[in-house]
């Protein structure tokens, strides 16, 4: 598990794109300090497993899936990516709940100066818009940011000077493709209340979702919601 703040901003020294996937070499040193193969690291918002390092990079091999759902395709030898490792236990949480496992990909729409801040515009397909909140939590190529506000196809996110200098999203151009991980939550509830019941036995005070799956104001009404 990972928090979207990003320890450190890499270079990519190389990537084999194979048919099977592909194999990234990353140049860092922060999240090298303790390295063990077989560790997660979140590049760009991607969880990757170590499979080798030095005391200057590290490797990581990424599935069909992980390409194609994700931007790590259409990075090239010499790019910048965000850094994270895994939540240490009793580490302070400063972010929000990432998984590193990316949801699918957005486009940088429009930047526009706020203040001291850069608000960005990212535009998502709408099977990933119905997850995203005002003021609730998306992760954007790894970074955790705060939704300031939502259309039916795009969200806006506020970046301040430090997160612009610490990871790269202000480096990435006008039509940039990025990573997006929504909140897993708004997944699990989706998840819980739109699958039927249909023969499962509830344990006793469970409430039953309607068959079918949904709310209603009925529904809530007559569960004492409202």
């Amino acid at each position: 598990m990972f928090t979207g703040l990003i320890e450190e901003v890499a270079t990519l020294r190389r990537i084999e794109t194979r048919r099977e996937g592909a194999r990234l070499e990353i140049t860092a040193a922060r999240v090298l300090e303790d390295v063990a193969l077989g560790d997660s690291i979140c590049v760009n918002g991607v969880c990757l497993t170590v499979t080798a390092f030095t005391k200057e990079s590290f490797h990581v091999d990424a599935v069909p899936e992980t390409m194609r759902r994700t931007n790590l395709g259409k990075l090239r030898t010499g790019d910048r990516v965000n850094l994270e490792r895994a939540l240490a236990a009793g580490a302070r949480f400063g972010g929000h709940i990432v998984s590193g496992h990316v949801d699918g990909t957005g486009r940088l729409q429009q930047r526009d100066s706020e203040g001291n801040a850069v608000v960005l515009t990212i535009q998502a397909p709408r099977a990933l818009m119905r997850y995203i909140a005002e003021k609730g939590s998306i992760c954007v190529d790894g970074v955790s940011l705060t939704v300031m506000d939502v259309t039916l196809e795009a969200f806006r996110v506020s970046v301040i000077p430090h997160t612009g200098i610490a990871t790269t999203l202000l480096r990435s151009p006008v039509g940039a493709t990025l990573n997006l991980e929504c909140d897993v939550i708004a997944k699990y509830v989706e998840r819980l209340l739109g699958i039927s019941t249909a023969g499962v036995t509830p344990l006793e005070g469970d409430v039953a979702v309607p068959d079918g799956g949904g709310l209603s104001l009925d529904f809530l009404r007559n569960h004492g919601f409202v």
